[in-house]
C-alpha cells in the first residue's frame, strides 16, 4: 500500500476499525475512507454498491460487524447471523465487482470447534461442533471466510481472512448487556471500588447529625459469570491493528491466519489480575448457574509468528492502559 492508496476502513468507530484506524494515520497513511452506520448502512446491498461506485477504495479493512458477549448472542442469536452475513456479503462481493486490489476479513477465534484441540490450529476450522451460546455469529464469520477464498478461487481476488482472539482496549464496548467479558470486568470492578470510597467517605462525614446508623463497610462482591475455570487468551488492540497492517502488507494467501499472543489465562485468574489493578478491595464471587462456554479458546500462531509478527503488550500493561481509558471516557 502507498501512502497515498484510497484505504476504506469498514466500520472505523468500533474496537478493532478504530484502532486500524489510528494505525494507519500514524504510519501516513492520507487518504482514509470513513462512514458511520448512519451515513451508510453495510447491510443494504444498493447502498454499498453506490457507495463503491462513488469512492472506489483499492484497499479495505472489513472490520464492521455486530458483536457481543454470551449475553448478547443468546439474546439476538438473529440478529447476530443475519447482520453480519448482510454486512460481509455486501462488501466483499462489491470489492470484487468494483476492483478492490485487497481485502483483509476480521473473523474470529469463535470458528472453531468447542472442543477443538489447544492450541489451536488454523486447519482445525471445520472439524466438530461449535460453541452453542455464540454459533449464529460464528457460522456468520465462516461464511465471510469461505466468501473470500472462493472469490480467490473463481475470480482472482486477493481476499485474506484474518482470525484474532478474544480483544480488548480502548474505545471497548463496556455495557454490561452486550460487553465481553474483559471490558465487563474493569466496569463491575471501577463501580465497586467507587461504591466502596462513596461508603468509607460516609464514615469519615462528621457533620451528619446523630444518631447515624453505621455504614457496612463490607461491600456486596464482584460477581462473575460461571465458575471462573475457563481459560480465554486477550490481545491487546493496539497489537491487533499493528498485525492487521503487517498482513495487509506481507500476506497474500487463501489460508486463514491466526492472530494472538499464543497464551491464556483463566476466568478466575484474569478476575483477581483486574481487580489488583483496578484497586478493588472487596472479594469476587461466581455464579455458577450462568454458562461458562467454550472450555479452553488459545490460539496457535505459529504461523504468523513464522512470517515475522509477535505480539509486544503484556495483559497487565494492556489491561492498565484499557482501564486508564475507561476512567477518563467513561459516560
Amino acid at each position: 500500500m502507498n501512502k497515498n492508496s484510497r484505504i476504506y476502513v469498514a466500520g472505523h468507530r468500533g474496537l478493532v476499525g478504530s484502532a486500524i484506524y489510528r494505525r494507519l494515520e500514524s504510519e501516513g497513511y492520507t487518504n482514509l475512507v470513513v462512514k458511520t452506520s448512519t451515513e451508510l448502512d453495510l447491510r443494504r446491498q444498493a447502498d454499498v454498491e453506490a457507495f463503491f461506485e462513488k469512492e472506489r477504495p483499492v484497499y479495505i479493512f472489513l472490520a464492521a460487524a455486530k458483536v457481543g458477549g454470551i449475553m448478547a448472542n443468546s439474546t439476538y442469536p438473529a440478529d447476530f447471523i443475519c447482520d453480519n452475513l448482510m454486512i460481509q456479503t455486501n462488501i466483499i462481493h462489491a470489492s470484487y465487482k468494483y476492483g478492490v486490489k485487497k481485502l483483509l476479513f476480521l473473523g474470529s477465534s469463535c470458528i472453531y470447534p468447542k472442543h477443538a484441540p489447544q492450541p489451536m490450529k488454523e486447519e482445525y476450522l471445520l472439524t466438530g461442533e461449535l460453541e452453542p451460546t455464540n454459533e449464529p455469529y460464528a457460522i456468520a464469520k465462516i461464511a465471510g471466510i469461505k466468501m473470500c477464498q472462493t472469490y480467490n478461487k473463481q475470480h482472482g481476488t486477493n481476499f485474506i481472512s484474518v482470525m484474532p482472539t478474544n480483544l480488548y482496549g480502548p474505545n471497548d464496548n463496556f455495557d454490561l448487556e452486550t460487553s465481553h467479558v474483559l471490558p465487563a470486568l474493569i466496569r463491575k470492578f471501577h463501580e465497586a471500588k467507587l461504591q466502596m470510597e462513596q461508603v468509607k467517605a460516609k464514615v469519615k462525614d462528621f457533620t451528619q447529625p446523630e444518631p447515624q446508623p453505621k455504614p457496612d463497610l463490607k461491600p456486596q462482591p464482584v460477581v462473575i459469570w460461571g465458575t471462573g475455570t475457563p481459560r480465554r487468551e486477550f490481545l491487546y488492540i493496539d497489537d491487533l491493528s499493528d498485525a492487521c497492517l503487517f498482513l495487509m502488507k506481507e500476506y497474500d494467501g487463501s489460508e486463514i491466519i491466526n492472530v494472538g499472543v499464543g497464551e491464556d489465562i483463566s476466568i478466575r485468574d484474569l478476575g483477581s489480575l483486574i481487580k489488583e489493578i483496578v484497586g478493588y478491595e472487596g472479594d469476587i464471587a461466581y455464579n455458577d448457574s450462568r454458562p461458562d462456554g467454550t472450555p479452553r479458546k488459545l490460539l496457535d500462531v505459529s504461523k504468523l509468528n513464522a512470517l515475522g509478527w509477535k505480539a509486544k503488550t503484556s495483559l497487565r500493561e494492556g489491561i492498565a492502559r484499557t482501564y486508564d481509558w475507561y476512567v477518563k471516557n467513561k459516560r
